[in-house]
């Protein structure tokens, strides 16, 4: 058995690989023991504001087999986002992982492409497919099979390719051979936590996700506190400031990922464009964008935030 749990992780990393995942590791599905008293600190401190949902499922969140039943490994899974050409500077900017369409959509396609081939050539293997949709941990279960570690800025982050990707999971019930943590490389830098616009990152490792201009642009339903006023740094959607300073984004390479490509018209919008911004641009610049999470009414109010 020991030599198939060989074959078989190495078949997946494989074909992970030409599914065009930057990288993927394996852990042991189980009770996640370091996490359960941090998580539960961070929701009692309500580091998470108005973001409800992460109180929900806590033990769900914690231990995958009660996602998945006869859960035995969680595999988890990068794929690169950083993209080649960036807005132009003095914009309203929007977080690189909003340029191309939804991630969501463009993940789990090959989500379900690697299942298939799992099933194809390993056997009939269950498992469930995991993109930042359900209550799951994925940074922590990233880090659990070395893939990188979390950062002081809270991002799992890697010696090779920074921090610009996604992470997602497949959790299957079979044994395969598993993975290790790898050391935490941050040592001394404290370069996140001085550049962050609202001082949202508390401690090393702690951020307070109600402070990030990422909730207040995106997650916030209310009109933004007047308080936060010229804290934003131009950014209208999202917030890339403590990866874009991180020393280890500097092994950031493009993504070969067509669909995360950019509209050039989007890289090109001014800040006067912005501001015009009619519904009818809206829908056709971001069609298949994360950008329409807020829809044209929350990045409407975020562009008013910024320019007042």
């Amino acid at each position: 058995m020991e030599g198939n749990k060989q074959k078989y992780s190495g078949f997946i990393k494989a074909e992970a690989k030409r599914l065009g995942f930057l990288s993927c590791g394996i852990s042991k599905a189980g009770f996640l023991e370091e996490e359960a008293p941090r998580l539960e600190k961070w929701l009692t401190e309500s580091r998470h504001g108005q973001m409800q949902y992460m109180e929900n499922h806590f033990d769900k969140r914690l231990n995958p087999t009660l996602l998945v039943d006869g859960a035995k490994s969680v595999i988890s899974l990068l794929l690169n986002y950083y993209p080649e050409q960036q807005q132009i500077t003095d914009t309203y900017k929007i977080s690189k992982y909003a340029y191309g369409q939804d991630y969501h959509f463009v993940i789990k396609e090959k989500l379900k492409e690697l299942l298939n081939s799992i099933n194809d050539n390993i056997g009939e293997v269950g498992g469930r497919a995991f993109v930042d949709s359900a209550p799951v941990l994925d940074k922590a279960w990233a880090a659990k099979s070395g893939l990188g570690w979390i950062g002081k800025n809270s991002n799992l982050l890697s010696k090779q390719v920074g921090s610009f990707f996604f992470i997602a999971e497949l959790i299957v019930d079979i044994e395969l051979e598993y993975d290790h943590p790898v050391a935490d490389h941050c040592g001394s830098c404290t370069a996140c936590i001085d550049a962050c616009p609202t001082q949202a990152i508390i401690q090393p490792y702690v951020v307070d996700g109600s402070k990030c201009i990422s909730y207040f642009t995106i997650e916030l339903k209310d009109n933004i506190p007047q308080e936060m006023k010229g804290s934003f740094a131009d950014w209208a959607f999202g917030c890339d400031v403590c990866q874009d300073v991180c020393p280890w984004n500097r092994f950031s390479k493009p993504h070969t990922e067509p669909l995360f490509d950019a509209n050039p018209e989007m890289l090109a919008m001014s800040k006067k464009d912005w501001q015009e911004i009619t519904e009818e641009t809206f829908r056709a610049v971001f069609k298949k964008s994360a950008v329409k999470r807020t829809k044209f009414a929350g990045l409407k109010r975020n562009i008013d935030f910024l320019k007042e």
